[in-house]
């Protein structure tokens, strides 16, 4: 049986009070420090900075019937140049263990190479239904987890062999994963009803869920490893019209909800900067939203930065305490389906493609 943290009605609607309560700033000390028109066509989805490597990864994939170029390219963290493209290992993230100096991507199948060579060592195949995603390496024992929406599980890879080890059960749609370095694995669910599975790596079991009620959509999370608070950045709370996306904040350890703030758009990923107590969230309508911990049980929104649209993804430079993520510019868009629902975006304006870099 899993343990699940016991989330009262009325401390929601507290939490939720908190959260409306705050006001978010149109200034603040964040500002985008550059911009590099890195060009390229493809389909994007995560940002990865390498900071021991000192190297940024961007999987690029070909759209359908198209005759553009599924590849990896790899850029200088430092000055965002361009350093070399591994051709057919787009996927969706990449993750480095910087000690084997091995290098992996969510492709389909999942691919390893070499992060000096910058050569494709091998494919790694996974079980039957898997659609490679989210990607962690997480140092405490050498594994790298690839996660999967259509099995809602981790693949489970050792990153000196790149041999499979197994699957775990997630229990939901899993996107973001966090480690806390000492045996213990945070994965953030995208399902209506959002939650968090709290993962043992050495069982490679599931071991707690903690549920968020009617918070969904969830795909960032943080976590702050010294006091063990965790950042769930959500797309959407209650039901439509007011489904607005939270970030929602809790204890690590018990599952325990701190506090619900605003987030200025739907997340598609969050990280956490240690030596400011900050939390940040990137959102596909441009802009990103700063959290500040006051202290382990107060937090606030600092700033609603504005960035470019389309720029959902993030990564952070522990070394220069620098942000990333990236986006291009597009068309008009195309009329919305007939009934409502969600249209496409326009199509991709060539050689557009941008790569932000974000700090004080």
């Amino acid at each position: 049986m899993y343990r699940r943290a016991a989330i009262l009605t009325t401390a929601i609607v507290f939490a939720v009070a908190i959260g409306l309560a705050q006001q978010p700033s149109a200034s603040g000390p964040y500002k985008v420090l550059k911009t590099v028109r890195a060009g390229g066509e493809g389909n994007w989805d995560y940002i990865y900075a390498d900071v021991a490597g000192r190297r940024l990864y961007i999987p690029r994939r070909a759209p359908v019937e198209s005759t553009i170029r599924t590849r990896l390219s790899i850029f200088n963290l430092d000055t965002l140049e361009l350093v070399n493209e591994i051709d057919g290992i787009g996927g969706n993230g990449t993750a480095v263990d910087p000690k084997s100096g091995h290098g992996f991507t969510s492709s389909r199948p999942p691919s390893m190479f070499d992060t000096k060579t910058m050569k494709l060592i091998k494919t790694i195949e996974v079980g039957p239904g898997a659609a490679p995603d989210g990607i962690l390496f997480d140092a405490f024992n050498d594994r790298v987890y690839v996660f999967s929406h259509p099995t809602k599980d981790a693949t489970v890879i050792d990153s000196k062999e790149g041999k499979v080890l197994g699957t775990i059960d997630l229990g939901g749609v899993p996107e973001q994963g966090v480690s806390d370095g000492k045996g213990t694995l945070y994965v953030v669910m995208q399902d209506p009803q959002g939650s968090v599975t709290v993962v043992d790596v050495k069982t490679m079991k599931a071991t707690a869920h903690y549920p968020f009620g009617d918070i969904g959509g969830c795909n960032g999370l943080a976590l702050d490893m010294k006091n063990r608070v965790l950042f769930a950045a959500c797309a959407r709370s209650g039901n439509p019209p007011a489904a607005e996306p939270k970030m929602v904040i809790l204890r690590a350890d018990n599952g325990k909800i701190l506090n619900i703030l605003p987030l200025a758009g739907g997340s598609d990923g969050a990280v956490f900067n240690p030596a400011t107590m900050e939390a940040f969230s990137t959102h596909g309508n441009g802009t990103l939203t700063v959290v500040k911990e006051k202290n382990p049980t107060t937090f606030e929104v600092e700033q609603n930065l504005q960035t470019m649209n389309g720029a959902r993804t993030i990564t952070f430079d522990s070394k220069t305490q620098h942000i990333f993520t990236m986006s291009d510019e597009r068309g008009p868009a195309p009329p919305p389906p007939p009934g409502g629902g969600r249209g496409a975006r326009g199509a991709p304006i060539p050689g557009s493609f941008t790569i932000l870099m974000i700090g004080k």
